[in-house]
C-alpha cells in the first residue's frame, strides 16, 4: 500500500537544505502541506539565507502547498508563532520532523562552554520547543507524528563532538518519555539516526561516499516513521539505503548482599552484572525497578 500524506500538515525544521529539504519535498510529493522552517544560517548557526523560500518554490512548482518560516528553534515564542500561522492557513498540524541542527566540533579540552551550550540549545532544547509548540494541538486532534533526529555520535560517541553527542542522546531520551505521554492521544514519537552527505558533513566524506550517502536515501525511513501506521519509540538508523534498528537494553544483573555489597563485590561479580543473556529492551523506566524487585523476591 502506498504511503500518502493527503490532508496532512507537516512541519520540518532545518528544511532549507540537506535532509530537511529532502523530507519536505517528498512529504509534498505524497500530498502533505508543508511548513518549511529554516533560519538559513551557516552550519555553526551564524548568518541567514533564503533557503526556506527556495524550497517552498520547489514544492509549489510541483503543484504542492507550502509556507516558509524563518523562526529560530531556540526561541519558543517563534515556534508558537510558526504553529499559529500554519493552523491559521491549514487548520491543523499532524507531523513534526525536528531536523534543525548545527555543529561546533572541537575536542572537549578545547571546547568553550558557550559552544557546548549553543549546540545543546539548538538540537535538544530546539526540538523540545518545536514539540511543545505542536503538542497541545496534536492532543486535541488525537493525532500526531513526531520525529526526533539523533546521531550515532549520541548513541555511540565520536571524538570531538561532546556537545553534539550530549544533545543527540538527549533527544533519544526525550522520545522515550514523549511516546509514553502521547500514546493515549495517538501521538507516535520516534528517533531517526541519519548518516547523510549534507552541508553539515561535506568535509567529512570523500567525494564518492558523499554521493552514496545522498539525503534522499534517508527519506524512506523518516517518512515511514511519521506515517499513519508508524511504530512508536523506535530508534532507526538510515544511510546510503541501509536501515537499522538500535535499542537501549538492560541486563538481568546480580543481587549483592553481605560482604559482596561493596565496591569489591561489584568488581568480583562484574561478569554476572554485565552478562547479556536474558537482557531486555525496557518499554519504560519502571522495568528497571521491576527487575530489581524480582531479584529481591528471589525470582
Amino acid at each position: 500500500m502506498t504511503i500518502r500524506f493527503d490532508n496532512r500538515v507537516a512541519v520540518v525544521t532545518g528544511a532549507g537544505g540537506g535532509l530537511g529539504r529532502a523530507y519536505a519535498l517528498e512529504l509534498a510529493r505524497r500530498g502533505a502541506k508543508v511548513v518549511v522552517n529554516d533560519l538559513g544560517g551557516a552550519r555553526d548557526g551564524t548568518g541567514h539565507s533564503d533557503a526556506a523560500l527556495n524550497v517552498v518554490k520547489e514544492i509549489e512548482a510541483m503543484g504542492g502547498e507550502a509556507m516558509s518560516n524563518g523562526g529560530s528553534v531556540t526561541e519558543y515564542d517563534q515556534m508558537v508563532a510558526m504553529v499559529a500561522a500554519a493552523k491559521e492557513r491549514w487548520g491543523q498540524i499532524d507531523i513534526l520532523i525536528n531536523n534543525a541542527g548545527v555543529l561546533r566540533d572541537k575536542s572537549f579540552a578545547k571546547m568553550e562552554p558557550a559552544d557546548f551550550k549553543f549546540v545543546v540549545d539548538v538540537h535538544l532544547n530546539g526540538s523540545a520547543n518545536c514539540t511543545k509548540a505542536v503538542w497541545e494541538t496534536m492532543r486535541e486532534q488525537n493525532y500526531g507524528r513526531i520525529l526526533m533526529t539523533a546521531s550515532s555520535t549520541g548513541l555511540f560517541g565520536n571524538f570531538g563532538q561532546a556537545n553534539y553527542g550530549a544533545a543527540k542522546l538527549g533527544l533519544a531520551g526525550l522520545t522515550k518519555t514523549l511516546y509514553l505521554e502521547g500514546a493515549k492521544n495517538n501521538i507516535k514519537v520516534n528517533t531517526i539516526v541519519p548518516v547523510a552527505g549534507t552541508r553539515m558533513t561535506e568535509d567529512l566524506f570523500p567525494a564518492e561516499a558523499f554521493k552514496a550517502f545522498a539525503p534522499e536515501k534517508v527519506v524512506p525511513a523518516a517518512l515511514y516513521l511519521v506515517s499513519e501506521d508508524a511504530p512508536s519509540n523506535a530508534i532507526v538508523g538510515a544511510g546510503a539505503g541501509v536501515f537499522q534498528a538500535s535499542y537501549v537494553t538492560l541486563t538481568q544483573g546480580a543481587l549483592l548482599t553481605g560482604d559482596d555489597l561493596s565496591p569489591e563485590g561489584v568488581a568480583e561479580h562484574w561478569a554476572q552484572i554485565t552478562d547479556r543473556s536474558g537482557e531486555i529492551t525496557p518499554a519504560s523506566g519502571a522495568e528497571q525497578s521491576m527487575i530489581i524487585l524480582k531479584h529481591l523476591q528471589g525470582g
